[in-house]
């Protein structure tokens, strides 16, 4: 929490509401066939092959015909050795041109989840610092991953199975009808009751499936809480292990409870059509049997049909799932738009880019409150000429840090201008404006990764060099090259296996090799101790030559070498002076 802003979970609540952003209808159909439209290529190859291997399995029920009601009646062995062989060779021909399917299949459906995916999480990182502050870790995390993941099965199997099955009832149903016209006719009865049911099954599987959702992102919250290095601390310090245990597993209870409602619906119909699979073939054996001894239907016509009946049944019942499955993964579509439609950060239409700067800043009537608690700064004016060092006091939730997230624009004023230049950084893209500004942060952050990939996040094309004075500058090199990896050191989630002090000096050597002309100190040294303090002061001491500083602090200390100095009570400065 910034020392001079009130409490997050109050400060963001009216500020940015995710579920008022939410878009108020359905997923639309022609929104998911764009995620399939760069693929059409391989698409229209899937779907050739499917076609392919729906006609090709024609062939062994046809050919049995051929084989009970002409190569054994008339002993002619050539024709049985043809019948045989080419059932032989559709099948192996089938299963070729099915690796290639599933190949297609496969690259289609994981493609669209990678795009999905980047496009989900480039979108996030667009996002205002409002949207992050007012919604879970977990949450957000659930839908990036798990939700992402959940619609996996539908654009990689479900899509091609609906076509594979479309295909395979329309030549079955042709082949069927050339057998003979009243079998078919009695094997259409049963295809509508398997079909009606459909809507209020995929109905209740929808609403199922959103709680679900739901409660995941609880779930992914309360382990993202708890399992991070500073909750952990919490929990652990405070004996909380039990409680924390009892409050999981109420949270996993009612998950289970909600899956099991999941995996029932539409069980029963399920079942029904299970039966009336076995049901249609037993139909046609009553009534084929009958027309075989009254009218003569032949043997192989009679045992074909029922072979083909299977390829007609088993496609309708695979649909009446699949229509399930995919009314089920459009409540998980419909909250990963949730997301991506969510607004971004915008630059005004006509944003110019600040490419170069003298780093002179001036806050001219600036006034931005946070609505609900009615705290910020009001009609706040100063400025920081080039090179100079300003610094800002006062008690906390006086608007200190609300001045530090104003200039790199992670906030807009309500009133009033802030500029740098004389350019108002409202006609500057975000992007060129936080381009010029290197901030020290009271908490510093660092990834899971090496000191020395921490160090280039700031200039990827750093050299070794440019590293090392940089590090030299901070007071940090010697430490570095103490440790047995070097600058290959793993650092640990949020660089917890090093100390404050270090991290913060870390800190301060990445904005080195930022190079900003403007540098904003937002309570860099409030949390450490004399002695680190004294080894951060000094480490900044290089990193504020020739450059515009803004120094927020608490201390003295800190702010003794600053040329000016304003205090700030209740987001008005009333006084300054040096």
């Amino acid at each position: 929490m910034f020392s001079g802003s009130p409490p997050v979970h109050l400060m963001w609540s009216s500020m940015y509401n995710p579920e008022k952003q939410k878009l108020k209808r359905r997923v639309d159909w022609r929104r998911l066939g764009e995620l399939f439209r760069p693929y059409i290529w391989q698409e229209i190859q899937l779907t050739v092959c499917i076609v392919a291997t729906s006609l090709l399995g024609l062939l062994p029920p046809l050919l049995t015909l051929s084989i009970i009601d002409k190569a054994i009646p008339k002993n002619d062995f050539n024709l049985l050795l043809l019948d045989v062989g080419l059932m032989l060779a559709s099948a192996l021909i089938s299963g070729l041109i099915g690796v290639y399917q599933g190949y297609l299949s496969s690259f289609v459906g994981e493609s669209i989840i990678r795009d999905l995916h980047t496009r989900l999480v480039t979108h996030l990182h667009h996002m205002p610092l409002s949207f992050f502050a007012a919604t879970k870790t977990g949450e957000i995390m659930n839908r990036v991953s798990n939700d992402v993941e959940a619609v996996d099965s539908v654009v990689t199997m479900t899509i091609v199975a609906i076509l594979t099955n479309v295909f395979i009832i329309i030549t079955t149903l042709f082949a069927i009808f050339a057998l003979d016209v009243r079998l078919a006719a009695l094997s259409l009865v049963l295809i509508p009751l398997m079909v009606v049911p459909l809507w209020p099954v995929g109905r209740r599987m929808y609403d199922a499936r959103k709680r679900t959702r739901a409660k995941r992102d609880e779930m992914h919250s309360a382990t993202q809480e708890t399992l991070s290095v500073s909750g952990i601390v919490l929990v652990k310090s405070f004996v909380k292990e039990e409680l924390e245990r009892s409050r999981f597993f109420k949270l996993a209870n009612e998950l289970m409870k909600l899956e099991v409602n999941v995996a029932m619906v539409g069980r029963w119909f399920l079942m029904a059509i299970t039966f009336m699979i076995t049901a249609g073939p037993a139909a046609i054996w009553l009534i084929g049997g009958w027309l075989a001894i009254k009218h003569g239907v032949t043997v192989g016509v009679l045992v074909s049909f029922v072979a083909l009946l299977g390829r007609l049944y088993t496609p309708v019942s695979s649909l009446a799932g699949v229509q399930v499955q995919i009314v089920s993964a459009l409540a998980v579509f419909e909250r990963i738009f949730d997301y991506l439609d969510m607004s971004e950060e915008q630059d005004a239409l006509n944003a110019t880019e600040l490419k170069q700067t003298e780093g002179a800043v001036k806050f001219q009537d600036v006034t931005f409150i946070y609505p609900e608690t009615k705290r910020g700064v009001r009609n706040l004016s100063f400025q920081v000429n080039p090179g100079q060092m300003v610094a800002i006091v006062g008690p906390s939730g006086a608007g200190k840090s609300t001045v530090a997230q104003l200039l790199p624009r992670l906030f807009d004023p309500d009133s009033g201008y802030i500029s740098i230049d004389q350019n108002d950084i409202k006609s500057l893209t975000r992007a060129s404006v936080r381009n010029h500004i290197g901030i020290v942060m009271q908490e510093t952050y660092l990834f899971h990764d090496t000191i020395l990939a921490n160090l280039k996040y700031a200039k990827e094309d750093a050299s070794e060099e440019e590293v090392i004075q940089a590090c030299k500058a901070a007071n940090i090199h010697d430490f570095i090259s103490s440790l047995p990896e070097g600058y290959k050191t793993i650092v640990g989630e949020r660089g917890h296996k090093l100390s404050g002090g270090e991290r913060q000096r870390l800190a301060i050597a990445r904005v080195l090799l930022k190079d900003p002309k403007i540098l904003i100190l937002d309570e860099a040294t409030s949390s450490l101790d004399t002695e680190n303090e004294a080894a951060i002061q000094a480490a900044l001491e290089p990193l504020m030559q020739g450059r515009s500083t803004l120094v927020v602090a608490h201390r003295l200390s800190t702010i003794m070498n600053a040329d000016c100095i304003y205090v700030i009570e209740d987001g008005s400065i009333i006084e300054q002076g040096n």
